[in-house]
């Protein structure tokens, strides 16, 4: 793990429907990754936002008789009104339609393309998916249908400017097969080299202003369209850092000067992320991120969750019926690297219950009862070479490597073996029995527990920084602890 500055970013979501709980999954895990960084002494960047600019939202605000910017503020603020639900730690929001730090960068990443040759201008037919705000070919529809959103997509035929994607493919490959830009996991790293070796085709970059309403950035020098929603909205990574601007301090310091540049995305966005905006910082002559983290999907009740086809669960909502804690804990508890995953309340009930509330709760609840019983509050230093202690110690590290590896499933099931050591111990100990006959290694027995539950509290704050909050409290510092207080009540079956 690297101890530089650490620049991590979500993906910006579309603001045309409802936030769902795949929005809130993306923001959980950057967060765990900025809160750990933080943990271990890194100065972190993290950003989020909303993509504005996109033609869907017209599409949207025009469905509801809404005029687009009104529909656009209301809905992204709802967006970033979710921070505060999944108690995220987030240093910046760009929004792309009204953060005054934007259209200049857009702008400018532009010009800067334009000036290598990179554009021409030339009328095509394609096939739009309006979900995916992509042209697809008939090699890559499935069934004749779009492979993300399911729907046949619609014939359209226009002029727009094309970005010499093919111009990039050497240089991609270079880049990918070394791993100057690491993409995680492995086979999301297969599939991009696959795409990139397969020969790459020169891609759509505006969209007729008349077709858009209007809405979105000018085509530098060419008022008669607008820069197409993904080159537009990937921008967002520099121009929230004053790429563009006239104070480009941030962009130094935090592009140019971070150790870790990190991008996580959803599995439907690789190739916006991996392809097209690497070939665009290339272009540019701007450094390229370090790493590209790529999450699945999440269903709800067995069925895929989408803003345009229902069926969503409203992160908001379930964090205010069951925890924040408990919201976050299933998220980093149940969600692997690889494979989508279903989302049930009962689910997430079970995994609090059984972890937070009768595992690591009920630990740290039975050492301070014990310490206060038998020592009036006061800890005595643990053995250091016992089994707890030597588990506890490894545990930074372990924590380290899993999240190294976008593995916070690995992560969390690291803490969650120390807390059950403890509970272990304490049944095979017994430190109860042994003070009662009087001898002297009974405070070393409780000084372990108390050392490895103050280990597992620090280590779980960037997953569950509410929680690990109350317990650190509890556990305090140096010789003495806090009286118990429960710190995860067991939840309402749903």
């Amino acid at each position: 793990m690297t101890t530089g500055r650490y620049y991590v970013t979500t993906s910006i979501p579309y603001v045309n429907g409802a936030l769902h709980l795949g929005h809130a999954l993306e923001l959980v895990q950057a967060d765990v990754l900025a809160r750990h960084r933080r943990l271990r002494g890194c100065p972190v960047r993290f950003l989020t936002g909303t993509d504005d600019n996109a033609l869907k939202n017209v599409v949207a605000a025009r469905a509801a008789g809404v005029p687009t910017r009104e529909f656009v503020d209301a809905n992204a603020a709802r967006f970033v009104a979710l921070g505060q639900s999944l108690a995220l730690s987030v240093d910046d929001v760009i929004r792309t339609s009204a953060d005054p730090r934007h259209l200049p960068g857009v702008s400018q990443l532009w010009e800067r393309c334009a000036a290598n040759g990179d554009f021409y201008r030339r009328r095509y037919t394609g096939l739009y998916c309006a979900g995916c705000e992509q042209f697809y070919t008939d090699a890559e529809l499935t069934g004749g249908v779009c492979p993300e959103h399911g729907v046949a997509p619609e014939k359209v035929s226009e002029e727009n400017w094309f970005f010499r994607l093919s111009r990039y493919q050497d240089e991609l490959l270079r880049v990918l097969e070394s791993g100057a830009v690491r993409i995680e996991p492995a086979a999301k790293r297969a599939e991009v080299l696959a795409f990139v070796r397969a020969g790459l085709r020169d891609i759509s970059v505006s969209r007729p202003a008349e077709r858009a309403g209007g809405w979105g950035i000018p085509v530098p020098g060419d008022p008669s369209q607008v820069v197409y929603v993904w080159w537009d909205a990937v921008a967002n990574y520099v121009t929230s850092l004053g790429y563009g601007g006239d104070d480009d301090a941030a962009l130094r310091d935090w592009w140019a000067g971070s150790a870790d540049r990190v991008h996580v995305i959803g599995k439907g966005i690789v190739r916006f992320h991996a392809v097209y905006w690497l070939a665009q910082l290339l272009a540019a002559g701007l450094p390229l991120p370090t790493a590209i983290l790529v999450h699945d999907y999440l269903t709800v009740d067995g069925a895929k969750i989408s803003k345009s086809r229902g069926g969503t669960a409203d992160p908001a909502a379930i964090a205010h019926r069951y925890g924040t804690d408990a919201l976050r804990w299933w998220f980093v508890r149940e969600v692997p690297r690889t494979g989508d995953t279903d989302f049930t309340e009962q689910r997430l009930v079970a995994r609090h219950d059984l972890e937070l509330a009768n595992g690591l709760g009920n630990l740290v609840q039975r050492t301070l009862t014990l310490a206060h019983r038998l020592h009036g509050g006061a800890v005595a230093a643990p053995d250091p070479g016992g089994e707890l202690v030597t588990a506890a110690d490894a545990l930074p590290a372990a924590v380290d490597r899993a999240l190294d590896g976008f593995d916070l499933r690995a992560a969390t099931a690291a803490l969650i073996a120390v807390a059950d050591l403890g509970n272990r111990t304490v049944e095979a100990e017994r430190p109860w029995e042994r003070d009662r006959r009087g001898r002297a290694d009974a405070g070393a027995v409780i000084g372990a527990l108390v050392y490895a539950c103050r280990v597992v509290a620090a280590e779980l704050a960037p997953f569950v920084p509410g929680g690990a909050a109350r317990l650190r409290a509890q556990l305090a510092e140096g010789e003495r602890v806090e009286r118990p207080e429960p710190s995860f009540l067991r939840l309402a079956r749903p």
